[in-house]
Order: structure tokens, then C-alpha cells, then sequence
């Protein structure tokens, strides 16, 4: 996680990369895999710029 000027949490898809390896059981996906996956969660996410995304409010 990372934090925007506001203080709104924000994370990109090599900290989401990072987290999946970090597991006790290890999921190493690529950024081709993870980006979909990630743009297939809105409206619940949001891209608040390229490649950065924040839980919707």
C-alpha cells in the first residue's frame, strides 16, 4: 500500500505482486494476469491513475 497527498490508501500492481509472493504458499502472477483481474473488480476499485488503484467510495 502507498498513500495519495489526500491520505486514501492506493496500490499498484507490483505491490499486489509482492503481497501474492510474500504468501506462506507463494502466488507469483504476472502483471499481464494481475492487471484484468484488477480492472474486473470496478466499480468496487477504482483506477485513480495508470496502473493505481483505491478502494471506490
Amino acid at each position: 500500500m502507498d498513500f495519495e497527498a489526500d491520505g486514501s490508501t492506493i496500490f499498484d500492481l507490483w505491490r499486489l505482486r509482492c503481497y501474492g509472493l510474500s504468501l506462506p504458499e507463494a502466488v507469483d502472477v504476472t502483471d499481464e494476469d494481475l492487471r484484468p483481474a484488477v480492472r474486473s473488480l470496478q466499480p468496487l476499485l477504482a483506477e485513480v491513475r495508470p496502473g493505481w488503484f483505491s478502494v471506490a467510495s
